[in-house]
């Protein structure tokens, strides 16, 4: 697919109530005020929110694809290779439900039209 990180802020800033950030020498997306996503390693990679035992599935599973940062080990996120992304839609995927971990209940609740 070869995503970028401008592929990354275009899904992550069209979701309600995010903004872009820069800290610790990177970008970072939050949501309500909630970091959801960065985009280290020079925005060829992006760590987003992931539940700690799915997050070790995917790492298992798809090794060139997920990875996880030793000083976010005891932590529920997981790293993302962009250029390993199958396609936009996996991206899209990947994007929004870190911003689902990390977004208010009620935000979600409208997003999804409940």
């Amino acid at each position: 697919m070869n995503a970028t990180g401008d592929d990354v802020r275009a899904l992550a800033l069209a979701l309600p109530e995010v903004s872009e950030h820069f800290a610790w020498g990177m970008p970072i997306f939050k949501v309500a005020g909630r970091l959801f996503l960065t985009l280290p390693e020079e925005e060829t990679s992006m760590a987003v929110r992931c539940p700690i035992l799915d997050r070790d599935e995917l790492v298992a599973a798809e090794p060139d694809k997920f990875w996880i940062a030793a000083h976010e080990a005891n932590n529920a996120w997981v790293r993302v290779r962009l250029a390993a992304l199958d396609d936009r839609d996996e991206l899209a995927a990947i994007v929004t439900d870190s911003w689902r971990q990390a977004a208010p209940r009620a935000l979600v609740t409208d997003q999804e039209g409940g």
